[in-house]
């Protein structure tokens, strides 16, 4: 069942890998802004040609990795909860991101907990899977709760290659995801198990290529295109799978749905 979604986005018209703060960036390795943006305006017209609504941050200068709009929030049903980063070059995105909710009319709820979002929150099944180990504090996850009123199920992430949740692990439709069991410990791979016993398995290659940072309208799902077994997995299940290049993003340390934030509405997953 399609259910047509409204995103948050950023252009990368300042994307550059001039630090590290993941294992994905080498601030040696040469990164192609305008490939970078020619990548992402296609993500954007494959979103709006598949029925969505697809809003924009503007770029600023200083802030390279603002094109990982995820990371700055999340929102449900009229409530936004904003981030707060690990890492301090990527602070001043915070401030952004709640302006844009503000005056987009969504209440506004800031934190007091270190978290980066969306990139380690995933709303499904009426609960909201919450990763934690690398960026997210696990304060973070009792107070989504209260802010939220909604179950919050804590994973713990032991991979430094997925330091995300949504690296680690995508929603597929209303109760059903694909994920990564190695990105996790055992306790949560239990949980997973439970919840969700017939998840999509990532295979390594997979998973590495960025092929579980995804985004799926409940039919459609718009994945890299190196993960081209994940895409036969998907295909395989009953959804379409949409591959986009997203080779120079990569080299950030992200991919489709580390760009795309979802403003969920209370009863969609």
């Amino acid at each position: 069942m399609v259910t047509a979604r409204a995103y948050l986005t950023c252009p990368p018209e300042h994307f550059e890998v001039a630090y590290a703060i993941n294992p994905w960036m080498d601030p040696a390795v040469p990164v192609d802004t305008e490939l970078a943006v020619k990548q992402w305006r296609r993500l954007v017209e494959t979103l709006v040609g598949l029925g969505h609504t697809v809003h924009q941050l503007e770029p600023q200068p200083g802030l390279p990795d603002q094109v990982f709009a995820a990371n700055g929030g999340f929102a449900l049903g009229g409530t936004a909860y904003g981030a707060r980063f690990r890492y301090p070059q990527r602070a001043a995105e915070a401030a952004l991101h709640r302006r844009w909710y503000e005056r987009a009319g969504w209440r506004f709820v800031p934190p007091t907990a270190v978290n980066e979002g969306e990139g380690d929150l995933a709303w499904v099944g009426g609960c909201l899977l919450a990763g934690y180990g690398f960026r997210t504090d696990l304060a973070a996850h009792a107070e989504l709760g209260r802010v939220f009123g909604v179950p919050v199920v804590s994973l713990r992430l032991v991979d430094p290659r997925f330091y995300h949740l949504d690296t680690a692990l995508g929603v597929l439709g209303p109760a059903h995801i694909a994920y990564f069991p190695d990105a996790f410990d055992t306790a949560s791979q239990r949980r997973l198990r439970r919840r969700f016993p017939d998840a999509l398995i990532a295979e390594p290659a997979d998973a590495l290529a960025f092929g579980l940072n995804l985004v799926s309208d409940g039919r459609h799902v718009v994945l890299n295109a190196e993960a081209s077994g994940m895409a036969a997995k998907l295909a395989a299940a009953g959804y379409t799978p949409v591959p986009v290049e997203f080779s120079e993003l990569h080299k950030g340390g992200g991919s489709v749905k580390c760009c795309v934030a979802e403003l969920h509405a209370a009863a969609v997953s």
